[in-house]
């Protein structure tokens, strides 16, 4: 199937002209286009008009002097298995390939994809040398590294074209931009954390496979000449422009409107203020589920423990696998035995939990809490005379516990838990943190300390990057080399003031002021250089971005921007900016979440 999928036309269309302009009104970015009349319950838009997506280009096989090994002998590839080749020869450097469960993965896909002729020969992965191929790439990607600024220029142009044709659509007379127009090349699947389908094939995505969306009025897009669309919609319940269903997952992607859109960004604000609603009931709530750990009837304590979990760890409710997803991760209400460790008393603290299981993305969840007195009891009750496999909350899932939740409060559910703490920490970590007296850079670093704990409380955990050792040495050989130039402005100065101090000459008098000044400034970039270092080595196994972009509300870092005389572009950069412009416009200093 991949033979034929690889030898098919795609991405080569003919330019049509940009999606017309009149009569449109763009997104003005002001608060009246956040507030514009509201539409009635369920459809988000009136018209839509795209291009469709625009598809990965055809493979280009390998030069002639460029050749794959078996058994240290040269061996011919076809078209399809070459490419899939190539696919592994470009990551021969990570540390995926290094990974068994990567290189089964990756050896069993490819072998289904060989002629039979090459399967006879292609027997064991350790046989394989792709070191040739490995190569082209990388000179490759040093040559254009190495292209003329008028090459890259050229380059940069063609892409703008593209972006023009593909990146942009017309929702209800607003030009807007999409986020996602094209469809991800194949490759090999590398998923987060230890994810036991990392190393699959990821197919190339047709014509065939992709729903397109758009209104009924509207131009609707034309296929790939030779193709057609698996089917054209005209849902306007839905903000997706196409969609696909992926092979490794079996799961559904799809092409978005770009954050900075104006439904994205009403989809943002409309979430945030529903966790703001959770501050004046979180109270309530807290106090039933603490009631609720000495109900009669088992289903309610363990309900009230799991959602005590949620709401004072910031645990993913559970029970959100995509369909076909086999890594076993788990979430708070599918919790089992095994993920649990009970500890009367622990590093002299008492009844501690210690968690230990998976979770989204194959990431590791591992903590140590101590809890209440009466949810280690009942821990210890639910535990009672179960198998290390069996659920710890065996009368709960995430259904029953959001309908719960719905009850007590209108748009209530578990996950609403996880972004409302998110944002009261950060708002009292930075009213706890930030000093008015500092610079901009003493700020940041306590704007960024602030959003660290989030990422704490969220386990949004990275790998130290490859990267970090080097980085950290440049910036050390910077931070010495402006130790020596404050030691010498201050040798500078000393001698200046000797020599007013002798002369009492107006000469000399300017001097020391301007010794002073460049004293002054130096000293002020030590610093700078300092708190990067101590921001960069604090930050080297902790995710900022996550919690940043999907569970903080922008306005509290508006708000603390506008009131400390920091610069927005500080802490969002121009993308973050235009996907926050709702959040910019609305939120003054004295904002409070």
């Amino acid at each position: 199937m991949y033979r034929t999928l690889a030898a098919s036309l795609l991405g080569r269309r003919a330019p049509r002209p940009p999606l017309p302009p009149a009569g449109l009104r763009r997104g003005s970015g002001g608060c009246s286009r956040w507030e514009e009349e509201k539409k009635e319950d369920g459809v988000k838009w009136t018209q839509l008009e795209h291009r469709g997506p625009y598809f990965a280009p055809l493979y280009e096989p390998l030069p002639d002097n460029v050749q794959f090994y078996y058994d240290g002998k040269p061996l011919r590839l076809s078209l399809a298995t070459e490419e899939i080749a190539t696919f592994y020869a470009k990551m021969l450097d990570h540390e995926y390939t290094t990974k068994e469960v990567f290189q089964n993965n990756f050896f069993n896909d490819w072998r289904k994809e060989m002629t039979s002729e090459e399967q006879e020969i292609i027997k064991d992965l350790d046989k394989c040398d792709f070191t040739k191929i490995h190569k082209y790439f990388v000179d490759k990607n040093e040559a254009r590294k190495a292209l003329s600024k008028e090459e890259k220029q050229k380059l940069k142009e063609e892409a703008d074209k593209i972006q023009e044709e593909y990146g942009y659509c017309i929702l209800d007379g607003h030009r807007e931009k999409i986020g996602n127009f094209k469809t991800e090349p194949p490759g090999l699947f590398r998923g987060r954390g230890d994810h036991p389908k990392m190393g699959m094939l990821k197919k190339r995505i047709m014509p065939e496979d992709v729903i397109i969306n758009c209104s009924k009025d509207s131009k609707i897009p034309k296929p790939p000449e030779g193709h057609k669309w698996k089917e054209v919609r005209f849902d306007n319940t839905v903000t997706w422009l196409a969609s696909w269903t992926e092979n490794i997952q079996n799961c559904l992607k799809y092409i978005m409107l770009n954050p900075s859109s104006k439904l994205k960004g009403e989809k943002d604000w409309q979430k945030y203020e529903i966790a703001r609603r959770l501050k004046d009931v979180v109270h309530k709530i807290r106090a039933q589920y603490q009631a609720d750990w000495k109900s009669k009837e088992m289903k309610k304590r363990q309900r009230a423990v799991a959602l005590y979990f949620i709401d004072k760890l910031a645990l993913r409710a559970g029970n959100e696998k995509e369909e076909g997803e086999t890594a076993d991760t788990v979430g708070c209400c599918s919790l089992r035995v095994e993920h649990i460790k009970l500890h009367p008393n622990l590093d002299g603290q008492e009844y501690v939990v210690e968690f230990d299981f998976l979770g989204k993305d194959s990431i590791r969840y591992y903590n140590k809490v101590s809890v209440e007195k009466l949810v280690f009891k009942n821990l210890q009750l639910f535990t009672k005379n179960k198998d290390p496999e069996d659920d710890l909350f065996d009368r709960l899932n995430t259904s029953i516990l959001n309908r719960h939740l719905q009850s007590l409060m209108d748009g209530l559910s578990a996950k609403v838990f996880r972004t409302y703490n998110a944002s009261i920490t950060l708002q009292e970590q930075l009213k706890a943190l930030t000093n008015s007296e500092d610079n901009v850079a003493g700020k940041l670093l306590s704007y960024n300390r602030a959003n660290r704990a989030v990422a704490i409380l969220c386990n949004h955990q990275r790998s130290t990057p490859k990267t970090f050792e080097k980085s950290m040495q440049k910036l050390q050989t910077k931070i010495d080399a402006k130790k020596q130039q404050v030691e010498e402005a201050q040798q500078e100065l000393k001698k200046a003031e000797d020599e007013f101090k002798d002369t009492k000459d107006a000469k000399a008098e300017v001097n020391v002021e301007k010794k002073k000044k460049l004293l002054k400034r130096l000293e002020e970039q030590l610093a700078k250089l300092n708190v990067q270092a101590t921001d960069k080595e604090e930050n080297k196994q902790i995710a900022l971005g996550t919690s940043k972009l999907n569970y903080l509300d922008p306005r509290i870092s508006v708000a603390w921007c506008k009131k400390f005389g920091v610069p927005i572009e500080k802490i969002y950069n121009k993308t973050q900016r235009e996907k926050f412009a709702w959040a910019i416009d609305m939120a003054d200093e004295d904002f409070e979440f």
